[in-house]
């Protein structure tokens, strides 16, 4: 298998014909993307959270791009960036470590390195705003709410993550019971039932990461404040008004996310990858775990607290968007004096 890895890393011919039918491919993902409302209510949050920074495009790209990039395109891009540095080869399972290391060593040892890794990174600024995308022809109103946050190595972000398992996600299929933990089920429910589905979020980058929730909502003209209200509400509330309990459930539950997310070989070798870019070492569960069982309400409200309270926010939102609040009163919605 690392023959075969080697093999495609540093010989792959890119035959025009072979270009030609992945350019196919690519086209059609395109397409079946922007039939996903969520996949593109996302890519908008991003094109106006990180504007004109490499974290604003899309990852697939313009279709501009798609159809004019050629063999000359591909093979630039893999001398500039399928350099030694920036490639980890990871194995799970049943693997000798130190045959593992010689096998690379023998068939990937001609990749070259590229001392301008680093200075190669551009900063992704966050700018604050609404990007509102109207459609008269769907029938709900899809919202994202977001702001920013630290990258993956900062220290803030297990008591973020525990705060987005903490509200967490519900769609109507699950039902909307008293018995629900989640308080702002109870609360989107309590009148009359505005939401299809909500789900938290939180997209971590290098130097930067978004933490927030998407929510599809009833069509209504002018009552979508009302269920965004509480949406707001809920957010501003992880940094004043959380309870130990419902902290310590959260940990309990992104607990059990993070080994369910674990099971696979597969799952584990992308872990592994994405740690040793991010961390530039393995965390282990065991790690882990004794990182979460030290976060205490305490750290979770002072964390939401840094970066929620008051803080800049990126909105977007897809469908019958007339009703949407304007983004300056939700912003205000973001200090604890106007709940």
């Amino acid at each position: 298998m690392v023959d075969i890895l080697g093999d495609i890393l540093q010989n792959s011919k890119f035959n025009d014909a072979e270009i030609e039918r992945e350019r196919g491919v690519i086209l059609r993902e395109v397409q079946e993307i922007e039939t996903m409302t969520h996949e593109v209510l996302l890519d908008n949050l991003h094109s106006l959270a990180y504007a004109g920074t490499p974290l604003g495009r899309t990852i697939l790209g313009p279709v501009e791009n798609i159809q004019t990039i050629d063999r000359t395109d591909l093979l630039q891009y893999i001398n500039r960036h399928y350099t030694a540095e920036r490639i980890v080869v990871a194995a799970a399972g049943g693997v000798d470590h130190d045959e593992l290391c010689r096998l690379v060593e023998q068939h990937m040892g001609g990749l070259k390195n590229n001392q301008e890794r680093y200075l190669q990174l551009e900063p992704c600024r966050f700018t604050a705003g609404d990007y509102q995308q109207r459609d008269d022809k769907m029938m709900n109103s899809w919202i994202v709410l977001a702001i920013e946050t630290p990258g993956w190595a900062d220290a803030d972000t297990i008591p973020m993550m525990i705060a987005a398992t903490l509200i967490g996600s519900w769609d109507r299929s699950i039902g909307a019971t008293k018995d629900n933990p989640s308080r702002l089920v109870s609360q989107l429910n309590k009148v009359r039932s505005w939401a299809h589905s909500f789900n938290t979020f939180y997209t971590l980058y290098h130097d930067t990461g978004l933490w927030g929730i998407q929510c599809c909502l009833d069509y209504c003209e002018h009552d979508l404040y009302e269920p965004l209200w509480f949406i707001t509400e809920e957010i501003v509330r992880m940094s004043y008004g959380i309870t130990a309990s419902e902290v310590e459930r959260a940990k309990n539950l992104f607990r059990r996310n993070l080994l369910q997310s674990l099971d696979g070989s597969t799952a584990v070798c992308e872990d592994i990858g994405r740690q040793m870019l991010a961390y530039d070492r393995r965390i282990s569960i065991d790690e882990m775990d004794s990182r979460i069982d030290l976060i205490d309400v305490n750290i979770v409200r002072d964390t939401c607290y840094k970066y929620i309270y008051d803080a800049p926010l990126a909105m977007a939102s897809i469908g019958r968007t007339e009703g949407v609040p304007d983004h300056a009163m939700l912003k205000g919605r973001m200090n604890k004096l106007f709940m």
